[in-house]
């Protein structure tokens, strides 16, 4: 009979304690709605302001002009705002988009950035013109075919350098040590980009790959690149050098895959944005693997993007040495959105962290070894052969009554810098003419000495 008095008040409690719960949860909801309204209004305040400026432009600005073009350069200034990453394709730019990550499409063959408000090489291709022609990280394009590229989008700087196979674009090239501009006059061209540039042995038992860029292929072609080599080795593979120096990058799927060649355990990278839905931890995986050998990495200024995701995996991971320069320092993940109209956004929706935890973004990877693309006496000789040549050289300022620059008005263009192939002829050149590539040599065939010599040492 007591029992019940108990119960009607453990009811009561239980009851009371939902309408508290419920009442505190309302609070909270209300003051995320009243948050989220807040946001609301002052979005809907700034799309009044923009329809209005929208309004006073087709009304009034001098020339008659379409909607689309004023909302597209609104949407590119949008994300310009944003980073140099976060652009607006147009529906033609889009395609172009999806060509290039075939790995075919006509142009120069240059991966491209913005510095300091120009358009600036982040690496050039090998084998395509802009290679051949000599042009370099680093360099600022001052102008195409004329015109200034200061303040010019990505999008449209790299729209005005593509064309037909066969027709020519001259590119006003800035170099540091330089003390004028120089023209470039290069011929498009179909751009057909292999991954794997080079793969071979050399001394028998050692491994060279050349990757020079990442696309849709790169997994499957570097994977056939290690079957070779293991092939000419008998499975015996005594050493690899992977030589990603001035690759520009490509896909996050295909950095994965190559990372994974190497690696059987651990993270390989990891992505962190402001949505949840956005942090990702990728992670190598045992099958398949290639093992037993040391790894030399080899980057430069101009190794950018998945290049960096996978020397950095290798290098947080053990797996691999990294000789070389530092590397471009692109930490950011872009996401293609495709709008109603055909056209995308490629916006940067999150930051990729190396297994060790780091961000490379704006910092880039510091090599173990490093190593200057000359060498010590080679970049000694150069700057006392430029000293002579500018000692002995008589230069229109140098004479008497010489009629300063300003009072000439040009008459004709400057020269094309003369194009020159900079492919040696074999693998024993390229040693003798990379001297970072020579270095990578020796060190690779030094870390088997002095495995040898440690386990004989170990022995006694």
């Amino acid at each position: 009979m007591s029992s019940e008095p108990k119960r009607g008040i453990w009811r009561v409690f239980l009851i009371l304690l939902f309408i508290m719960g419920l009442s505190f949860l309302s609070i909270i909801l209300m003051g995320r709605f009243q948050s989220a309204r807040a946001v609301a209004q002052e979005g809907y305040q700034y799309l009044e302001i923009f329809n209005q400026a929208l309004d006073v432009i087709e009304k009034k600005y001098v020339k008659e002009i379409d909607a689309k073009t004023l909302i597209y350069g609104a949407i590119q200034g949008m994300l310009y705002k944003l980073d140099p990453h976060s652009i607006h394709l147009p529906p033609d730019y889009a395609k172009d988009l999806q060509v290039d990550l075939t790995g075919e499409f006509g142009g120069l063959g240059i991966e491209v950035g913005i510095k300091g408000g120009y358009i600036t090489i982040i690496s050039p291709i090998e084998d395509t013109p802009a290679w051949k022609a000599g042009l370099k990280a680093g360099d600022m394009i001052f102008k195409i075919d004329g015109q200034s590229t200061e303040g010019m989008s990505l999008l449209d700087g790299v729209h005005k350098m593509r064309g037909k196979k066969g027709t020519p674009v001259t590119l006003t090239i800035v170099r540091e040590g330089w003390k004028e501009p120089r023209n470039f006059t290069l011929v498009r061209d179909i751009i057909k980009i292999k991954s794997v540039k080079q793969a071979e042995v050399f001394d028998g038992k050692y491994g060279y790959i050349r990757l020079i860029t990442f696309n849709e292929n790169t997994g499957k072609d570097l994977r056939e690149a290690m079957k070779k080599l293991m092939s000419q080795t008998q499975g015996k593979l005594a050493g690899l050098i992977l030589d990603i120096r001035n690759n520009p990058g490509g896909p996050l799927e295909q950095a994965l895959e190559a990372s994974d060649l190497f690696l059987s355990e651990g993270t390989i990278v990891s992505i962190k944005g402001r949505s949840p839905e956005d942090n990702q931890a990728f992670y190598a995986h045992k099958e398949n693997t290639y093992s037993g050998f040391p790894i030399i990495v080899m980057l430069n200024s101009g190794s950018a993007s998945a290049s960096e995701i996978v020397a950095a995996a290798l290098k947080d991971s053990g797996r691999a040495v990294i000789l070389g320069d530092k590397s471009y320092g692109k930490g950011s993940v872009q996401s293609l959105y495709t709008l109603k109209d055909g056209s995308m956004i490629k916006l940067t929706t999150a930051y990729y962290y190396t297994p060790s935890g780091k961000s490379i973004q704006a910092e880039g990877i510091r090599p173990d070894i490093e190593v200057e693309e000359l060498s010590p006496e080679q970049i000694a000789l150069l700057k006392e052969e430029r000293q002579k040549e500018e000692a002995l050289r008589i230069k229109e300022q140098d004479l008497p009554g010489y009629t300063p620059h300003q009072e000439v008005e040009p008459k004709s263009k400057p020269k094309s810098e003369e194009v020159k192939s900079q492919e040696p002829k074999s693998f024993k050149e390229q040693v003798l003419n990379d001297y970072q590539l020579r270095r990578a040599v020796e060190l690779i065939k030094a870390w088997e000495i002095f495995q040898a010599q440690y386990k004989k040492a170990s022995s006694q």
